[in-house]
């Protein structure tokens, strides 16, 4: 008979959210306290992320003080970052007690750097050297992905020592499938997997059984680079060395879910300019600053496009059709560059494009986009001359759309390149400076032709 599932499984947020909400309303916080008691921390964490600002600070009071650490570490940094400040530092000391060292920092780092400095001073010490010792590196680091809560063995001990070190332990960190094995000075030598120590004569030697073949990740290396290597090899722990080869901590597949995770609601939001930590129940002050500054880029980018169509004002109002034809030109110019710009940037994160190759990716897409343009321009040259009875209108159509897409294609592999060497997020800028290269230059070749043509 299969198990059980948990009670948590079915949890849908809504649903749940609203039996509280009419908790609240009725007056029944302990009711509310009950019911938030029956879930794990991170579907708390989600119904906080669901919740308005009021609802959000109401149940915040309500959450168990046993758990509040595990929530807090699960929420968003904005969401996070909102309900930190209504606590002292004395309430956070309290709240951070128990977690890991890397999940302490990453709550720390969200506060301002007096604040920060206040809750490490009140933290006892060995707990203090433990953050520290992540707070050294940049948060998207495997320095700062790390957890500095690590057993490690020497190579000249018995399994059965091993084994009866360990049971000296009252519980092994979370996601331990190996021990660490280093030398006196510390430094990494190898992986001892638990199933090698519980399977092998306990008379063997660590060094007998060690595996020496996986890498250690330096702790300076891109968390993005770090989770390629998780998904590469399926490892569900792995070792972080500083630059002596020295054992530093360890990354936990759960660590690696979460920058899989930020790094594709990053890509998502950045599509539209926004924040991937964007809190969907913002102030709406917030909400529009945000959006503003996106939406002024925009609005340049459409003048400068406008600015192009007007310079071809007299042409326009000589041949009517042209207005009508001229979108298609665009249209179709920016479709193709957002194909060739999804797959660069996606291969840019998987890290599958470089100066070896981009050359051969530039040739592709540009066969590729010559193909579609001949297709498609071909496509559309007829439409219009049946539509408009005029075969020149049908040739400069042709000609424009050939000449965007081709362009389109050239620029969506580029800017990616050209934009990540200027240090600018590929994922963030390359759409907005893609549709205005189509815009302009789909303008530019269908009125130009057409003033060209018509004289």
């Amino acid at each position: 008979m299969p198990s059980q599932p948990p009670a948590d499984i079915k949890f849908r947020p809504q649903n749940q959210l609203s039996e509280l909400v009419a908790a609240l309303d009725s007056g029944t916080g302990r009711e509310v306290r009950r019911m938030l008691q029956t879930l794990t921390p991170q579907s708390i964490a989600q119904l906080l992320e669901s919740s308005p600002p009021r609802i959000r600070q109401v149940l915040w009071t309500l959450v168990d003080r046993e758990v509040e650490g595990e929530v807090l570490q699960e929420l968003t940094d904005e969401v996070r970052s909102q309900i930190l400040a209504t606590m002292d530092t004395e309430e956070m000391v309290a709240v951070m007690e128990g977690l890991d060292a890397d999940d302490v920092a990453d709550i720390l780092q969200d506060l301002p750097e007096r604040v920060m400095g206040e809750v490490l001073s009140a933290m006892k010490e060995t707990d203090r050297a433990r953050v520290e010792g992540v707070l050294a590196y940049d948060e998207e680091t495997a320095g700062g992905l790390m957890d500095t809560d690590t057993i490690s063995v020497r190579p000249n001990l018995t399994l059965d020592v091993v084994l009866r070190y360990l049971r000296r332990h009252e519980q092994l960190p979370e996601s331990t499938d190996s021990l660490f094995v280093i030398n006196r000075k510390g430094q990494y030598i190898g992986l001892l997997p638990l199933s090698k120590l519980l399977t092998t004569d306990p008379g063997v030697t660590v060094r007998e059984v060690v595996n020496t073949d996986v890498e250690p990740i330096p702790a300076d290396m891109a968390d993005t680079e770090v989770a390629r290597l998780f998904e590469k090899y399926d490892w569900i722990t792995a070792p972080v060395v500083d630059e002596n080869n020295r054992l530093l901590g360890r990354i936990t597949i759960d660590d690696v879910v979460d920058v899989i995770r930020e790094d594709a609601d990053h890509s998502l939001m950045s599509l539209a300019g926004l924040d991937e930590e964007e809190d969907t129940f913002a102030p709406v002050r917030r909400t529009a600053r945000r959006r503003a500054l996106w939406l002024g880029i925009n609005l340049l980018t459409a003048l400068l496009a406008s600015w192009v169509i007007s310079l071809f004002q007299g042409t326009l109002d000589k041949v009517v059709a042209l207005a009508v034809l001229m979108p298609i030109v665009a249209s179709m110019g920016g479709v193709a560059g957002s194909q060739t710009l999804t797959v660069v940037i996606r291969g840019m994160a998987l890290g599958q494009i470089g100066r070896s190759n981009l050359s051969w990716l530039l040739s592709r897409e540009l066969g590729a986009g010559a193909l579609n343009a001949l297709l498609w321009s071909a496509v559309m040259g007829g439409v219009a001359a049946i539509w408009f009875d005029d075969g020149r209108i049908a040739l400069i159509i042709v000609a424009a759309m050939v000449i965007n897409l081709i362009t389109a294609a050239v620029a969506g592999a580029i800017l990616p390149v050209l934009l990540r060497a200027m240090r600018i997020d590929p994922a963030l800028a390359g759409g907005v400076a893609l549709t205005t290269v189509t815009d302009v230059v789909g303008f530019m070749a269908f009125l130009g032709l057409a003033t060209w043509y018509f004289g």
